[in-house]
This record gives C-alpha cells, structure tokens and sequence, in this order.
C-alpha cells in the first residue's frame, strides 16, 4: 500500500496542528498545544505506529472463529463480555506484538517528529536529535554513546518482538 514519507507525514501534521492550523486553531483556545509540544510527539508518534497495530491484528481478526461470537450471544452474552471474554483473548498477542513494534519505530524516529518536536531542551527533544546536534559539535564520542544506547534498547525491543511472536505462534496454534 502506498504510504506518505515520514518526513511528509510530519510536515502535515504540524501543518495541521499548529495554532493556526486546521486542527490546531479550535484546540488553541481550549489551552490545547499540539504543535512543538511533547503532545505533539506523542500525536505523531501514534500516526505513525498505528498501521504496525493494525498490520499485526487484522489477520488475526479475519481469522477468528465467528461461531465463538455466536455461541456467546446466543448463551446470553453482551457485546461487552463477548469482546472482554472472546475478541481480547484472542488479539491480545497480536496486540502486543504491534504495539512493541510501533513503540520499536518510534524509539528512532525522525522524520515525521523532528518537525512537530520543535526540538526544545528538556521539553520536546528527541534521541535522534540529540545525536545530530552532538554530530554538529564534532561531539563524536557523545553522539556514538547516545546511538550505542539506542542500538541496544532496539536489540532488547527485537528479543521483546521475536518473543511475542512466538508467543503468539503458539497462542494462535500456528506452526
């Protein structure tokens, strides 16, 4: 499927969310700041994680057993106790696995942020940020501890995803 590049996506956010945006002009008198805002962050963040969610849940969802749906209606179920009791169970793996996936992204991500961030110190900074600054200062033994520290917390959130796959592998009875 055709997706927007981040940094396109950022842009379009920011666009949109700034406090004079399209988005951003009805929240700005309610006290709401989006743009160069960590809420921002967060927002675009979500924008760009959201499609690991879904990418890792819809399998799961079209291949669910519908008559466990309609066996709980029909033994008096609500719609609430038939997601909490049987849909949930079901995607929680799934689940799971996109939402460390998304989070995985968004630990190095840098296009669609870098614009909405504003980058300001000890409020919207990001890592990746950091280690361009520090690169601009020819602070190169700072920028390689900041990148050293993400490579490992990428290397934990990979173990992390592999072991939610197997999980879910195995949960699913998938080979």
């Amino acid at each position: 499927p055709f997706a927007l590049p981040t940094a396109v996506a950022g842009i379009s956010l920011t666009a949109l969310l700034a406090g004079n945006g399209w988005v951003g002009q009805y929240l700005e008198p309610y006290g709401i700041q989006l743009a160069f805002n960590p809420n921002g962050v967060v927002v675009a963040l979500i924008f760009i994680g959201l499609p690991f969610v879904v990418r890792t849940v819809q399998p799961v969802l079209e291949d669910s057993e519908k008559e466990l749906e309609e066996a709980a209606t029909s033994l008096g179920a609500s719609r609430w106790q038939i997601f909490y009791k049987v849909i949930l169970p079901a995607i929680t793996p799934a689940l799971l696995t996109g939402f460390a996936m998304a989070f995985a992204r968004a630990i190095g991500e840098y296009g669609s942020v870098i614009f909405i961030a504003g980058n300001m110190p000890m409020i919207s900074e990001i890592t990746p940020l950091i280690i361009i600054g520090k690169l601009e200062q020819y602070d190169y033994a700072g920028a390689t501890a900041v990148a050293v520290v993400m490579l490992l917390f990428s290397f934990v959130m990979l173990l992390v995803i592999n072991a939610l796959q197997a999980w879910q592998r195995k949960h699913s009875g998938g080979a």
